[in-house]
């Protein structure tokens, strides 16, 4: 059985993963011309709001992490290449 502490590490490592992996995708799909910037900058401005505005779900600490998190994401530009 796995602890709490080893859980936890696998949900963050899983997590980075996940990031990395859609950081990618949105790349790719921009490099490609599949999706313009503005599309996907609608994609993460979405999902945050998601979390901005989730229901009362007890889980307020980690929405407001991962809002936090894509909003950093799209000041830093680091999911569309900025041409």
């Amino acid at each position: 059985m796995e602890s709490d502490t080893d859980m936890t590490t696998h949900h963050s490592i899983a997590g980075t993963a996940a990031l990395s992996i859609c950081e990618a995708i949105l790349l790719a799909l921009n490099d490609r011309n599949i999706l313009p910037e503005n599309e996907i900058l609608g994609i993460l401005k979405d999902a945050a709001a998601a979390h901005e505005f989730a229901p009362d779900d007890g889980a307020a600490e980690m929405h407001v992490a991962v809002a936090a998190l894509i909003n950093s994401i799209l000041a830093g530009g680091n999911s569309v290449r900025r041409r």
